[in-house]
């Protein structure tokens, strides 16, 4: 498989034995981690002292329960059955449409992670966060996150729009501020010091899956030493909605502000199963070069959302995974079982 020409790049597999070929890089010094040069049918997400995996057929959630310091608590783990929507209808294997739908029933199954990490959390066994007050903080983090990057750009650009006098620079400058306040956001979620485990099992579930995509050995040594940056990473499918905001509302020109924020609130499954398609082809092409120039910027973003996990959280995000793997092999699923599934990492 084509590195790019890069002499720097040198496979890796002696150390894990097996077989040669290229399936993880890394600088010849050895002083960059590796970073798997395929891509695998396999998502995760990261949630309170755990990590949740997902297959073709299963997801799993690990979650590391709570003990006194400095003892670890042990690592508990739930398996579940997974149809994706795409084998349900065909139109869910629509371009576009396919990454909607990914995205809502990824939510879903985030949602019951999320829920079942933070009772996992909880001092007494009978006490427990009910399905509706996190439907309710589900709705109400989707309605801020239109209103912030959606509505607020457009209203905010909407006040200068006579003096702007041009529909360019008005898309000019409405992007710019949707993409600043983004990254703004961004910033203060990475200096939160409550999130920082969260980011650092975020890094986890990069390293294990990178490490399973190179066919390596799953093991917290082994996983430590892949990058916690990985292509098909919701922070990088963000950038890239931001982005593709831009272009998607070029066309609707300069009508009433009223009209404005409505296309904005409308458009947004429409830029959300483009990038979709973009982050997906971006990760079924990493090797290629110039993919990986374009992909650049939303990696080194991912270094706000991650942090360097230590070898205990591998160990958790590694059980979310060996939980998977006992019911299936993403990597080895048919093309009956892969048609229209779309999984982000």
């Amino acid at each position: 498989m084509s590195t790019g020409g890069d002499s720097r790049l040198t496979a890796v597999r002696d150390s894990a034995g097996g077989d040669p070929r290229l399936t993880a890089v890394r600088d010849s010094a050895g002083d960059r981690p590796l970073t798997a040069v395929r891509d695998a049918p396999l998502g995760g997400q990261a949630v309170l002292e755990g990590v949740m995996m997902r297959g073709v057929q299963n997801w799993a959630v690990a979650v590391r329960e709570p003990a006194d310091a400095p003892a670890l608590g042990a690592i508990a783990v739930r398996s579940f059955p997974l149809t994706a929507w795409s084998k349900r209808r065909r139109i869910y294997r629509l371009p576009v449409i396919r990454g909607v739908a990914t995205l809502v029933e990824s939510l879903g199954v985030g949602l019951r992670a999320l829920g079942i990490s933070a009772n996992a959390q909880l001092p007494g066994a009978d006490q427990e966060i009910s399905g509706g007050a996190w439907a309710g903080t589900v709705i109400f983090s989707l309605v801020f996150a239109i209103g912030l990057f959606f509505v607020v750009p457009v209203g905010l650009t909407s006040l200068i729009k006579d003096q702007l006098g041009s529909s360019v620079l008005f898309w000019v400058v409405e992007g710019v501020l949707r993409t600043s306040i983004f990254l703004g956001y961004l910033v203060v979620l990475s200096r939160i010091p409550d999130l920082r485990r969260v980011f650092e099992y975020h890094g986890a579930e990069h390293k294990v899956i990178s490490c399973y995509e190179a066919e390596d050995e799953l093991t917290p040594e082994r996983a430590k030493l892949y990058s916690r940056l990985h292509p098909r990473c919701g922070t990088s499918f963000l950038l890239i909605v931001m982005i593709m905001a831009i272009f998607v509302f070029a066309p609707v020109g300069l009508p009433a502000w009223w009209i404005l924020v409505l296309t904005r609130i409308l458009g947004v499954p429409l830029i959300a199963g483009l990038s979709f398609e973009v982050i997906k082809w971006a990760g079924r092409n990493r090797a290629r070069r110039w993919v990986q120039v374009v992909m650049y910027p939303g990696l080194q973003l991912q270094k706000l959302t991650t942090r360097e996990p230590d070898l205990d959280q591998l160990a958790v995000s590694i059980a979310a995974l060996d939980a998977v793997l006992a019911l299936e092999r993403p990597g080895e699923a048919s093309a009956a079982d892969l048609i229209g599934l779309e999984v982000v990492a």
